[in-house]
């Protein structure tokens, strides 16, 4: 906690950088360094040292090192670190906009989650300016399947499963099946499977390589429940306190790991299920009535959401489908 501590006040103090010195930012990720959007970060980092003249230092601190995964948005908004990634849908609770990618069924493939992201980029831009943050980037992760240690033909394998949890979505959707919603992030999910605390989750392709899930799960259902993204965000007053060059370069090469980000997960996409089936799992494309059955509860989810979302939601939701 001290060295956590001592970071972060380094990080503030070097938000006001004099002519002669180098700007460092700290960028904590809840992710390991051999997923494709932590390596997707170190890319920004290098290419912001590169296009900023070398005013601007960005170190990466990943897997949790500088903060866990669920406390890095608040790090960013209170300033205890400058920038900072998370998964916009662990933060639902405060928002419905960050909810919004995590609707199951409502962008199940990589042009519909794009569609959805341009359409929501606005609201989604301002619901974090009101809370001091300015919004990089966005990168999402391949569409979340079904893993399972025993096989699923259909809802009711589901029922009394204990399920893993990692926003409001998730939860949710354990409630409607009849499992039990176990609260756990991705870093602690292989041990939760080891002692049986999860059975039953919904987690991309990427997650089942990068984290070994195979090892103790043997069921892989890809019903392309939705396209979660994970958003680069930086507090709005470490950002103002760059000189207007720099700022433009942040922003010019955001722009570029975004359009990278978004290749390189659909690319990765088939080459991770391919792995997942090398490594003995049994992964299966064609499970058409279970597809059936979780996008019933999609419709209501979305239902749910646009009751909560008001006016803004429902221009989203609108414009997404046109």
């Amino acid at each position: 906690m001290k060295t956590r501590w001592i970071l972060a006040t380094l990080a503030v103090a070097a938000w006001a950088p004099t002519a002669f010195a180098q700007t460092k930012w700290d960028l904590p990720s809840g992710y390991g360094t051999n997923t494709f959007q932590v390596q997707n970060l170190q890319w920004f980092a290098d290419e912001v040292a590169k296009a900023s003249g070398g005013k601007l230092k960005i170190t990466l601190h990943p897997n949790a090192s500088l903060f866990k995964a669920n406390e890095i948005k608040r790090a960013v908004q209170s300033g205890q670190t400058a920038i900072g990634e998370f998964i916009l849908s662990s933060a639902a609770n405060e928002h419905p906009m960050f909810g919004l990618d995590s609707i199951p069924f409502l962008a199940t493939s990589y042009a519909e989650a794009k569609k959805l992201d341009e359409v929501s980029h606005p609201q989604l831009a301002k619901v974090l300016s009101d809370q001091g943050i300015k919004l990089l980037y966005t990168v999402p992760w391949p569409p979340q399947g079904l893993y399972s240690t025993k096989p699923v033909a259909s809802m009711q394998d589901l029922k009394g499963t204990k399920m893993r949890a990692y926003n409001p979505a998730t939860s949710r959707i354990a409630e409607y099946v009849g499992a039990q919603p176990v609260t756990i992030q991705l870093a602690e999910l292989p041990q939760g499977l080891a002692t049986g605390t999860v059975q039953t989750f919904l987690t991309s392709s990427a997650s089942g390589v990068d984290s070994k899930l195979y090892e103790q799960v043997k069921y892989f259902y890809d019903v392309n429940a939705w396209l979660p993204r994970n958003a680069v965000v930086v507090n709005q007053k470490a950002f103002d306190a760059l000189d207007k060059p720099t700022q433009d370069a942040v922003v010019k090469v955001a722009a570029e790991a975004a359009k990278r980000g978004w290749q390189i997960s659909e690319q990765k996409d088939a080459e991770y299920m391919k792995e997942l089936a090398s490594k003995g799992m049994t992964v299966d494309t064609t499970s058409d009535a279970l597809k059936r059955e979780l996008k019933v509860i999609g419709g209501r989810m979305t239902i749910e959401w646009l009751k909560t979302a008001g006016d803004d939601g429902k221009a989203v939701i609108d414009n997404f489908r046109k």
